[in-house]
């Protein structure tokens, strides 16, 4: 495997770590205010600290697949619960620096992926 490529897969795999990390972390507020968000955080950063998993052990275009929307559901799902009166919460949450942070891992872990789907692709030509 070339060194680039190397690089790539596990700066990928650090940007879910991170996020995971960091929503775990707010499960213990998350949940003496709405105990759905802190269950939200709990399963969401064990899935997201389980996927350096196939990341680094490269499991394929599906697992790599299955990460991106998945994230992309947490993103959304963040982004949506900001605009006020929205379906799921009724009213607009805040944006924190904390908020904004693990947007950045998961969005940097989204463009990460589609990276490596596309250098898999080309590789197989």
């Amino acid at each position: 495997m070339e060194k680039k490529f190397k690089i790539l897969i596990y700066t990928t795999a650090l940007t879910t770590l991170i996020a995971g990390i960091l929503h775990i972390l707010k499960v213990p507020n998350a949940i003496d205010g709405n105990i759905n968000a802190g269950i939200l955080f709990l399963v969401g950063g064990i899935a997201q600290i389980f996927w350096i998993v196939p990341i680094i052990k490269q499991w394929g275009k599906v697992w790599y697949s299955i990460g991106i929307a998945g994230t992309v559901i947490f993103v959304l799902i963040w982004v949506i619960t900001r605009i006020p009166d929205n379906p799921i919460t009724g009213r607009g949450g805040s944006i924190s620096n904390e908020g904004i942070t693990i947007q950045v891992f998961q969005i940097a872990f989204i463009i990460l992926s589609i990276l490596i789907l596309f250098k898999i692709t080309k590789i197989k030509r």
